[in-house]
């Protein structure tokens, strides 16, 4: 018999239409696949069996009786736990969040569960989105199933780990700062970052409001963008939702898998593609650039000069939104609270949950962050890091001027060993010291596997202009089709 967990959401779709498998078989195995393999890569931080063979057992019913499904009906999915679930357990990798069950869905899981989609827990991840290899989770770290004594990239390392470890077809994620894409590359999946408000943040437990972005995780791009389709679109409950149509990311992928990209002109970023990345994903990036070449496409080399001051820029901006954000959870309205006998005052409870609650790395972000916007530092550092962002989109404007989309590798380095840069914050930031500007600017950006260095995965990444996500599953289609897709160890 097929091993379902082995097949893609469209294959797994398919035969459930058809008949020829039942939403609550794909599911079970995929259950089942978790109980065999989860306490070696712990991509969940809680699995809903119940809730999941219920919204499976739903699916059979409406085929049963004739009701049109969707493209993705039956299809597993599993959602970062950044993402509130109504009575299932939401603690985005906190302990100050430990048990608690929103009242509420998103709208992305809202979504989710109108399309027939079956969620089958929540994924680990670095705590409040805040980190690059998940392994500041207050619950443990994620493993990546290509090495296990490796990181599975971050925040978002559960959602990625779960695909690699074929515990699910299909995530959700998030992306800060490259907290889709950098998991993506380094597990050997395809993760996609939406145009900046192209996907609804309500429900989105906030770390930076001008940068969080949930979008889609896959192990093909046609997955990716079916499930981009079904999760993006204008929400009126978030205000930075934009009021217009998802671009036809579907089509687009389709068009893409015909390995046809004559009339594409891609810009390889100079300053990504020379020093401070690794030979290896140098030269698998560079062979990728070639494949696409031999497609038709016209590649030439584009300078954006500001890029790299995105790393310091983004590490005043986001630290800065952070602070703000994070003032919330104070012991007193929901969450964690610690210290409340009776004989302290409100100020000296809220301190000590907040002590007991935020891991190290949120803590450093929290008072970097309030300095940042402290009195008589305001223009001297969040200031100027606005004023660096605008030169950055400027820079996006005028690349985009010359060329359908921009590329890059993803990361600058593969996968690194557990431990092996948490004493130093500054290497562990430069895991997404490609992914950033991206972010700063607000347009769509793609990571696809292109090929190994020292039996890692390589993340190519495409770039494209606001509201033209359909751009970058084009060329990351066509990519796919040449290079193939990455088939990680059995464990």
């Amino acid at each position: 018999m097929t091993d379902l967990t082995k097949l893609s959401a469209v294959e797994i779709a398919g035969l459930v239409a058809s008949g020829e498998t039942s939403a609550v078989e794909v599911t079970q195995a995929h259950l089942d696949r978790i109980g065999a393999v989860d306490d070696r890569v712990h991509a969940f931080l809680h699995v809903d069996t119940e809730g999941a063979l219920a919204a499976a057992r739903a699916v059979d019913e409406r085929r049963a009786a004739g009701d049109e499904l969707g493209p993705l009906a039956g299809v597993p999915v599993a959602v970062k736990d950044v993402l509130t679930t109504k009575g299932v357990p939401t603690t985005v990798g906190s302990k100050i969040l430990e048990g608690w069950r929103p009242p509420y869905d998103s709208t992305i899981v809202e979504r989710l569960r109108a399309a027939g989609t079956v969620m089958l827990g929540k994924t680990n991840m670095d705590e409040f989105a805040m980190g690059s290899s998940t392994e500041y989770s207050a619950y443990g770290p994620t493993r990546n199933p290509w090495d296990l004594e490796r990181i599975p990239g971050g925040s978002g390392g559960g959602s990625a780990a779960a695909l690699a470890a074929y515990e699910a077809p299909l995530s959700i994620g998030s992306d800060t700062g490259g907290s889709i894409r950098q998991p993506g590359a380094v597990t050997g999946t395809v993760g996609a970052k939406p145009t900046y408000g192209g996907t609804s943040r309500y429900g989105l437990v906030a770390f930076s409001s001008s940068l969080d972005t949930p979008g889609p995780c896959a192990r093909t791009v046609l997955d990716a963008a079916l499930l981009h389709e079904v999760i993006g679109g204008h929400d009126p409950r978030d205000s930075t939702s934009i009021p217009a149509p998802v671009p036809d990311v579907v089509a687009a992928a389709r068009l893409g898998a015909t390995g046809d990209l004559t009339g594409v002109k891609l810009g390889m970023v100079t300053e990504f593609t020379g020093e401070g990345a690794e030979p290896g994903v140098t030269a698998a990036f560079r062979d990728a650039a070639e494949a696409l070449a031999k497609l038709g496409a016209e590649i030439v080399e584009v300078s954006c000069p500001h890029f790299k001051y995105a790393l310091p820029a983004y590490y005043l901006i986001a630290p800065s939104e952070c602070s703000s954000n994070l003032a919330r959870f104070d012991g007193v309205r929901f969450g964690l609270r610690v210290g409340d006998d009776g004989n302290r005052s409100l100020e000296e409870v809220m301190s000590l949950t907040r002590e007991a609650g935020f891991g190290p790395e949120v803590k450093r972000r929290i008072m970097i962050g309030t300095y940042a916007l402290s009195s008589g530092y305001y223009d001297a550092y969040y200031g100027q890091a606005q004023k660096v962002r605008t030169l950055i989109t400027r820079d996006f404007t005028s690349a985009f001027e010359q060329v359908d989309a921009l590329i890059s590798p993803t990361t600058p380095f593969v996968a690194f060993p557990l431990g092996s840069r948490t004493a130093d914050p500054y290497q562990m930031y430069l895991a997404d010291l490609f992914t950033i500007p991206t972010n700063l600017y607000g347009g769509p950006a793609i990571s696809v596997p292109c090929g190994l260095s020292d039996g890692l995965p390589v993340g190519f990444q495409i770039m494209a202009p606001t509201m033209a996500d359909d751009r970058m599953y084009r060329v990351a289609a066509a990519l796919e089709g040449a290079v193939g897709t990455l088939t990680p160890p059995t464990i």
